[in-house]
């Protein structure tokens, strides 16, 4: 898939064992900030807590590996940047049917649809720390570090049935993917806690780039939409993610901490015929305020 100028482009399911590769972006929405943590973050801290910590070799997943609500800290070193993704097989589904699909998921990533779900999917800095929040069935899961090149360090876990599953706190905001849009309030506001999902049926992600000014933010989703891509870099000052691509229902939630600004939302899956989804109406301008 094509490389975008300031964001990642939609994340590929490669072929080779769990081979699930994606392009980098050049900042995160998650990481942790100094300062007073926000009524959002101590809301956080009481979940049960999920660690993934990764060396650019290999990838770890400890802690409460239990369903229900959890926060997920990841951590990277030996890289410049992690990008660690949760999939989770369905029922009855062994690692060896999951792999036997891949070659097909490698063509399109909702090809992975009856056998497994991309249930989360974050970024992390090296010297840094990203959390977000999710609610995890019990099941067979496979997390794969998918921000180098070639094929990935993945492992494969177990979440637990719990006996009495946490719940996550309620979002003050939800912004959704859907075939082809957004869908949310157009302000957020730093500090609050919001939910990033997908009410789609097709596999896709909410990316974002920060305007170098409101009228540079709109006119860089007006070229989006056009599909003039790089175009759009003189316009903006970097990028990053709220959600990698995830699977019909997935969702994620994490405590925004952005600078103000206005920021263009875009999905750069694509569609059979090749189309990037944000050519065909996957661009939202937000504005992030204090």
């Amino acid at each position: 898939m094509k490389r975008i100028v300031y964001v990642r482009a939609s994340a590929v399911i490669v072929a080779v064992g769990l081979s699930l590769a994606a392009t980098g972006s050049v900042s995160l929405a998650a990481s942790s900030a100094p300062g007073k943590p926000s009524r959002a973050a101590a809301s956080s801290a009481s979940l049960p807590k999920i660690t993934v910590a990764m060396t650019g070799k290999k990838i770890t997943v400890g802690g409460a590996l239990h369903s229900g609500g959890v926060r997920i800290v990841s951590t990277v070193s030996g890289e410049r940047q992690g990008e660690p993704v949760f999939v989770r097989l369905n029922p009855g589904v062994t690692l060896n049917q999951f792999f036997k699909v891949l070659p097909r998921a490698a063509a399109d990533p909702n090809n992975l649809d009856g056998i497994a779900s991309i249930v989360i999917d974050t970024m992390v800095s090296r010297g840094q720390t990203s959390t977000i929040q999710a609610d995890l069935e019990p099941g067979l899961y496979v997390a794969a570090d998918i921000a180098g090149k070639g094929q990935p360090p993945l492992t494969p876990f177990t979440i637990s049935k719990a006996a009495t599953p946490a719940k996550l706190p309620a979002p003050k905001a939800v912004i959704a993917a859907i075939e082809f849009g957004f869908r949310g309030p157009g302000k957020l506001h730093v500090g609050d806690l919001v939910r990033f999902a997908n009410r789609g049926f097709l596999v896709h992600m909410i990316d974002f780039a920060r305007g170098r000014s409101k009228a540079d933010a709109f006119k860089a989703a007006r070229l989006l939409r056009e599909g003039k891509f790089r175009q759009t870099g003189p316009l903006v000052t970097g990028g990053g993610t709220f959600a990698g691509p995830l699977s019909h229902s997935g969702f994620q939630q994490l405590v925004i901490r952005n600078r103000p600004g206005y920021y263009v939302l875009a999905c750069f899956m694509e569609t059979q015929d090749g189309r990037d989804h944000v050519v065909l109406g996957m661009e939202r301008v937000i504005h992030i305020v204090r």
